[in-house]
Formats: C-alpha cells, structure tokens, sequence
C-alpha cells in the first residue's frame, strides 16, 4: 500500500486531498529527524511552504528541548502511539505562545517513520475565556444598576451643594468647588458608560456585509484619529453576510481600530493597521444549557504593529477596568467583549511585538435563523434601543 505521504508519487492521491482537508497540522518525520511530508494545515502553522519544510529538520522549527522531541523518540522506541497535552512550540518567528496537543504515532509501512499531528488548543482556551468574560460582564450589569440607583442621585445633590458655595466662595475656594464639580460630572459620565452593560434588551439582527461595515469604520478612522495610519485589507470578496446588528458592529470595529490606531501613534510613517475577513469552517462553541454547538465560521481580524500588549494582562483584557492606557476607563474592551457575545460570537487577543490581532468570530446569517430571531424580538432591520443606546 502507498502512503498518502508518499512525496515520490507525480500526482495527488485521494490520501493527500484528505490530509490538505484536515484541519490540523501532519507532519511525517523520517529517521533522522527530516520531515519528509506535511499537509497544508502544517504550512499555515509553521508559516513555511511543504517544499521548504522537506528540507527541514524537525530541532529546526520547534523550540530547544522541546517535549515533542522526546516523544518522538518514545514512540519510535516502543511502537505504539502516544499523546500529549498542552505542549508549548511557540518559538519567535511563529509566534511566543503556541500551545498544542500532540498526537504521534509509528507509520507501520516505513519503519522508523513517525507520524506527528499537532492539535491547536487557542480555539478550545478562546472558547472558555470567552465565557469566563460574558461571566464578568454579568456581574457589571447588577453592578451598574446599582451605580446608576445609589451615585448619580446624592452625585446631583453634592453637585448642586457645591454650585451654591462657589456663589459666596473666595477666588482660591472657588478652585476646589469646581473641583467637586468636575469630578462629580466625570463620576456621572462613567456610570453612564457602564448603564450600556445593564441594557439587555432584545437586539434586531439581520444579514451584514462585514465589508461594508469595514468600510466605514476605516473611511471614520482615516478622516479623524488615524489619520496618520496606513491601512491594508485582506478581504474573503466571497464571504456570507454575518447576523448582527450593523450599528453595534460599527461600534465594535471602530473601537478595535481606534486602539490600534493609539497603538502605533508613535510609528509616524511606518504606522500600518490590517484589516482582514476570512472563512473558517470547523469552529464550534457549545453553550451552556443548550444541546445544539454554534457555529462560528466567518473570521474578521483588527492587526497592528504597535508595541503590543503587556503579557499579563493578556488574560483579562476584556475584563471591566483593565486598561492600558494612562487615562483609560477599562470599559471600552469590555463592551465590545459584551457586544460580541450577545451576537454569539467569541473575541480574542493575540499580541506580540510588532504584531497584535483582535479575532472576532462570528456566526453568520442564515434565513431559518433570521426567522426564528424575528419571532422572539420583534421586526427585522429596525434598530432597538439598545442598538442605539450603544452608539
């Protein structure tokens, strides 16, 4: 039998066609450490041509030391498959934080040949992070409705108490009443911010087309805040339209924009920010108390070449208050995670020097859906409060 890995045979077998279809990167990696094959998932992870890679000896592409380096020896040595979990092969050109589950396993037809696949964890770890996140906005939503009960009322009244006294207030008292005025009127308007999270009401949603919304956000960006900013668009021209509510996705992307725009501000002229849209069949969440997953296909990225983000707040960023920004509220990240997650879809942040992305991953639409979603909140197309409430 001839294996599908077989670089020799002049054309493409069934096997190749199916191994280019999986979704995770195979490796098969001969005797002496060469990679003799790879499939196409294999190419994306590690950002080099099957032809480059043939060339390749395995210690080449993965970190020092690397556990899946010994495996392969295990596997080798005792003839049988073996896994392994949460195995790190980040390394500077592919990426710091690249953590994989192992699959390797002996080819039985070439002795001494061994099969490698690799199984990224981000999707799984996006997913439970996304929902640790939609955890963290619930608790805003009960925290702002308190905010917004118990602050902004004695607010108007020490406001007010404060107004009266700069009427009779020495010139040096009248500094420190408007003081109290001034930070009453900035406590007023973060709560405002946060009463956005405790609107929880129905959103109409239609089919978008992302690239228009796209559009926009950049036609904004460019004639104000990043104006400075170069721009590249790697757009999927045969892409669905996704189901959401158009004027809440503009609030999203301008918001991604806008912070890689301050991201690169001090770049001048090499200043660059992507934008990218592409279709990722395969990506799926399970929600909790439903049977059905939820299929997140349609991929839109914000990139920069800015600093990036600091590493330890990488986990939190969508969290309310966490910021990086000197005079940042905290809140911005945290209402497009809530924003996103009320359509369906996931956020994540990627970041490493000169390069962080912003994913988002959408469902898209579809007619049945529109249907059942038209039942439950009213007429299509017509946007709600809340959809205006957020702009």
């Amino acid at each position: 039998m001839t294996s599908a890995f077989d670089y020799r045979r002049p054309v493409a077998t069934d096997g190749d066609a199916i191994l280019n279809a999986l979704p995770n990167p195979v490796l098969l990696i001969a005797p002496d450490g060469r990679i003799v094959d790879a499939n196409m998932a294999a190419e994306s992870f590690f950002e080099i041509s099957t032809q480059f890679l043939r060339r390749q000896s395995l210690k080449e592409l993965v970190p020092f030391g690397s556990p899946l380096l010994a495996l392969i020896d295990q596997v080798r040595a005792a003839g049988s498959p073996v896994n392994e979990y949460k195995v790190d092969l980040g390394t500077p050109r592919i990426g710091g934080d690249r953590q994989v589950d192992l699959h390797v396993a002996p080819l039985t037809e070439r002795p001494g040949h061994i099969v490698v696949m690799l199984q990224e964890r981000t999707i799984a770890d996006k997913m439970d992070r996304q929902l640790t996140h939609r955890s963290a906005a619930r608790s805003v939503i009960a925290l702002a409705a308190m905010l917004a009960h118990e602050i902004k009322n004695p607010l108007s009244g020490i406001r007010g108490a404060a107004q009266l006294l700069e009427q009779q207030a020495s010139s040096e008292d009248r500094l420190l009443t408007r003081l109290i005025c001034d930070e009453a009127d900035r406590i007023v308007t973060l709560v405002d911010r946060m009463e956005v999270f405790g609107d929880d009401r129905p959103v109409a949603r239609g089919p978008v087309n992302i690239h228009s919304v796209l559009d926009h956000v950049k036609r904004l960006a460019q004639s104000g805040f990043a104006r400075n900013v170069r721009f590249i668009e790697e757009y999927d021209p045969s892409l669905p339209p996704v189901l959401a509510n158009q004027d809440q996705l503009i609030q999203v992307f301008l918001n991604l924009v806008k912070n890689a725009a301050e991201a690169v501000a001090d770049l001048g002229s090499d200043a660059e920010i992507q934008l990218t849209t592409a279709f990722r069949p395969g990506v799926r969440l399970s929600v909790p108390g439903k049977k059905s997953r939820v299929s997140l296909p349609l991929e839109f990225c914000v990139k920069d070449n800015g600093s990036g983000v600091p590493e330890d707040l990488l986990p939190n960023l969508f969290d309310p208050f966490v910021t990086t920004k000197q005079t940042g509220s905290g809140l911005g990240l945290a209402l497009v995670a809530k924003i996103v997650g009320d359509h369906g879809g996931i956020i994540e942040c990627e970041s490493q020097p000169r390069k962080t992305i912003f994913r988002v991953l959408m469902p898209m639409y579809s007619a049945a859906k529109q249907h059942d979603h038209s039942n439950r909140d009213g007429v299509p197309g017509t946007p709600s409060p809340a959809s205006q409430g957020a702009r």
